[in-house]
């Protein structure tokens, strides 16, 4: 008896020495991003079914990663109502009712988001119409970062326009089975460029703060409320090099901020974890961190799931993120060119009735086109789809300048591609024959308003140096073969300016960089620029015809912040292409050639391009193909 009480002592000694394991809970947390009403699986623009976007898709990756485990929630990251042919349908063809709830709602509400954020675009149909649409959400919208204006000029005063953060407070299990409350801290955040995005729509009402020293402010506040884990879901891109203040990419300084446990990021329509940012000293792809921060950022249009896995350790009554992961799934297989899901049944009939009305409005006919019009070179050669959205302009606004004291000056027209690659949304590739709306909404994609500038010939020169950036600089005695475009510039940076001619020297470096900052002053890369074949007058006034974007202030082009607009037409840009098309009944687009880079002696300029462009090589006498990639890309080379 005494040995076995001496061993139940022993016992209970070592039991009281031993210390007990620490509980651990495990939550996933999923986003999707930049959806822009790409709801359903399909190709509006060549009225055909895709495999490679859509959140009918998404949805089924979604229930997967659900099932996988025991805790998770749901976050949508913004870019959601605006961006497809649906969205347009919805805003603007057959606008929402009273009382109606948006299908990209009914949609979320289906699948069971627990938050959403803001993007920048939720704003392009106005604030009435996302006030409207977020009525119908059943889950909370954050924004952190937007504020009602009050017109004193006192930041300090001003009050939120949206709900800042949410706590979210749910019940996990942990390992053991065991059940526990546990807060989430949910907080959203839009690049405060979105005031000169939307000037119009939101001058006077919304004022923006700086991202980072926004969440300095409130992330103390959303700990001290107690949430054990504080999730930033941010409408924002991963900026590379300084971060300056008003910063339009701000993860990078948000992944320095203390109590962040994970960063949803989008907006700039990349993929995070990805070879793209390899070579940024704070992240990990293995691991999907930055700064040691799990984060995702989940591409565009469904065309993946973000997914963090966070490990939870519970000491001293508190809970604390011990570790973290993050991951993205795609739903196509980019090697293969096959899906790895098929679509949600229950998502394709929470739309039907949209995206019936969608196909039956895109493919109202306008006109026709005697050739095709694409964009698989519109970065490398002056091109017959921005030289047709060139013309639309000119003729809208010859119409409404009449009268007026521009009436008398030379008129230009800004015009870029939008669809340039993967990142734009593939590339535009219409057949000669009926032009139908959705052919049009492909050429223009955006919901820009026309307008146009009064600017000085020096400004004319500025402006094409600025679009020349897309470009990387070619090194004459370099390698022999070398990469001409600059795939970090998105292709809209290239607008080119139609009623003056010039070449683009691409062995000067780039007089600017992103930001509108002057990189290099003694750079020139635009040469030869003329105006009626004569070099041109840099005190010379000129009307720019452009969109709104541009014309306000959008990616700071030199010179162009809003001030010198001389014309705010009622109508978009893809409407005064819809107009032009209608009026000219049948379109011959060929690009006149005012513009040309220049070939570089023995240098081989290396470009690649979808391999779509190859059917279209007799019609470029400057590009030879040469490799086929046979992943829907291949490899060309501009000739001299």
């Amino acid at each position: 008896m005494m040995q076995l009480s001496a061993l139940l002592a022993g016992l209970c000694l070592l039991a009281i020495a031993t210390p007990t394991p620490a509980q651990q809970l495990k939550l996933r947390l999923l986003e999707s991003t930049d959806v822009h009403m790409y709801l359903m699986d399909y190709d509006y623009y060549q009225d055909k079914p895709s495999a490679e976007y859509g959140l009918a898709r998404t949805a089924t990756l979604i229930k997967a990663a659900r099932a996988e485990v025991k805790n998770s929630l749901l976050f949508d990251n913004g870019d959601l109502l605006q961006g497809g042919p649906m969205g347009e349908y919805v805003a603007r063809v057959k606008p929402l009712q009273p009382g109606q709830v948006h299908p990209a709602f009914r949609v979320m509400n289906s699948l069971g988001y627990d938050a959403a954020n803001i993007g920048n675009h939720e704003f392009n149909y106005g604030l009435p119409f996302l006030k409207q649409s977020l009525t119908g959400a059943t889950f909370p919208y954050v924004n952190a970062n937007l504020y009602l204006e009050d017109g004193d000029g006192n930041p300090a005063n001003d009050k939120n326009a949206y709900t800042p953060y949410v706590i979210l407070e749910r019940n996990f299990t942990d390992e053991n089975g065991a059940a526990h409350p546990l807060k989430v801290g949910v907080i959203g955040f839009v690049p405060p460029q979105v005031m000169v995005w939307d000037r119009d729509r939101l001058t006077g009402q919304i004022a923006a703060h700086d991202i980072v020293q926004t969440a300095q402010h409130f992330l103390p506040e959303m700990k001290a409320r107690g949430a054990d884990v504080i999730v930033v879901i941010a409408h924002s891109g991963f900026e590379f090099g300084e971060s300056v203040f008003f910063a339009e990419n701000a993860v990078a300084r948000l992944a320095e901020q203390a109590g962040v446990d994970a960063i949803l990021f989008g907006h700039s329509h990349g993929e995070f974890p990805g070879r793209y940012f390899s070579n940024h000293s704070k992240t990990d792809l293995q691991r999907g961190t930055i700064n040691g921060i799990p984060a995702v950022m989940p591409g565009f249009w469904g065309s993946h799931l973000g997914v963090v896995d966070l490990v939870l350790q519970k000491t001293a009554g508190a809970w604390k993120v011990s570790s973290g992961k993050g991951e993205i799934r795609p739903i196509w297989d980019r090697a293969t060119r096959k899906p790895l899901v098929e679509a949600d049944p229950r998502v394709v009939e929470l739309v039907a009735d949209e995206h019936a009305g969608t196909l039956a409005f895109m493919r109202a006919p306008l006109g026709e086109a005697r050739s095709p019009i694409h964009t698989y070179f519109s970065l490398v050669g002056d091109d017959p789809s921005v030289q047709l959205i060139a013309q639309a302009q000119l003729a809208y606004a010859r119409r409404a300048l009449a009268g007026t004291p521009q009436a008398g000056l030379p008129l230009l027209s800004a015009a870029s591609p939008f669809k340039t690659g993967p990142r734009g949304g593939g590339y535009v590739d219409i057949p000669a024959g009926t032009l139908s709306l959705r052919n049009a909404a492909e050429i223009y994609v955006y919901p820009n308003a026309l307008q146009a500038v009064e600017v000085t010939g020096a400004q004319v020169r500025e402006w094409l140096e600025m679009s020349a950036l897309v470009y990387n600089r070619i090194d004459p005695q370099g390698p022999p073969e070398q990469n001409l475009i600059n795939t970090a510039v998105p292709g809209y940076f290239l607008d080119t300016l139609d009623g003056v001619t010039y070449r683009i020297d691409v062995t000067q470096p780039a007089r600017y960089q992103r930001g509108g900052k002057l990189a290099n002053p003694e750079a020139h890369r635009v040469v030869d620029l003329r105006y009626q074949g004569q070099p041109i007058d840099e005190q010379a006034r000129f009307v720019v015809v452009t969109n709104s974007h541009r014309a306000s202030g959008g990616d700071a082009f030199p010179g162009l912040d809003g001030n010198n607009i001389v014309l705010r037409a009622p109508d978009e840009n893809r409407e005064a292409l819809v107009q032009f098309i209608k009026t000219a009944r049948i379109v011959n687009p060929a690009a006149d050639d005012n513009w040309r880079l220049e070939a570089v002696p023995g240098v081989k300029l290396r470009f690649v391009s979808g391999s779509g462009g190859i059917a279209h090589l007799a019609q470029q006498p400057r590009v030879k193909l040469v490799k086929d990639n046979g992943d829907g890309s291949a490899l060309y080379e501009l000739a001299p």
